[in-house]
């Protein structure tokens, strides 16, 4: 399986915790040189102080216990 359609699918594994909040999230890429996985928050994550810590403490945490190979997860706007 491609690294695209893994990290799609740790996103709808994540997506219900973040819609339980009214919030979402958006793969927006994945750049497999750096290990990076690009991600946007929508609804109430977008712009929320915790939003940082979602991505780092949640998305990030859960991507790699999937896919050990991902070495970060990174918000974009």
């Amino acid at each position: 399986m491609e690294w695209k359609k893994k990290v799609a699918a740790v996103i709808e594994k994540v997506r219900p915790a973040l819609q339980g909040d009214g919030g979402d999230i958006e793969l927006v890429g994945v750049l497999e040189a750096e290990r990076a996985v690009l991600v946007r928050l929508k609804g109430h994550c977008l712009g929320c102080p915790m939003s940082t810590f979602t991505i780092k403490g949640y998305v990030e945490q859960v991507m790699r216990q999937e896919i050990p190979e991902i070495a970060e997860v990174r918000l974009v706007k």
